[in-house]
């Protein structure tokens, strides 16, 4: 069973950058297509990237486009959201996720919480001055 692990949240000034890790624990990430998602309280799940096994293949919502970078460092077993410019809006507990089976393309253009199975705890990125 696949486990991740987020880390890397803060609280930013408005204009500032974050970079959050995706860890997997006794598991190979390299094998999965990973996602990355936030939460605002009130709010509904929102898909931010997504990147495939070998970072190829990628997506980032139009939200974030430009300011956010997904990348991964299989040799870590590491995938990376690099944030900047950053936000109020872009506060919220953020998630990385993998779906069910290895390989399997859950990186679509529109970037759906409900093809992802494995959820990390989350780590909560608050922007503000």
């Amino acid at each position: 069973q696949l486990q991740l692990v987020e880390s890397g949240g803060a609280l930013v000034q408005p204009g500032g950058s974050l970079r959050l890790s995706c860890a997997a624990s006794a598991s190979a990430l390299e094998h999965y297509y990973i996602g990355w998602f936030r939460q605002a309280p009130g709010k509904e799940r929102e898909g931010v990237s997504c990147i495939g096994p070998d970072g190829s293949t990628s997506n980032v919502a139009t939200s974030v486009k430009g300011r956010f970078t997904i990348s991964r460092d299989n040799v870590k077993n590491t995938v990376y959201l690099q944030m900047n410019s950053l936000k109020p809006e872009d506060s919220g507990v953020y998630y990385c996720a993998a779906p069910w089976s290895p390989y399997w393309d859950v990186c679509t253009r529109v970037i759906d919480p409900d093809r992802y199975d494995y959820w990390g705890q989350g780590t909560q990125v608050t922007v503000s001055s």
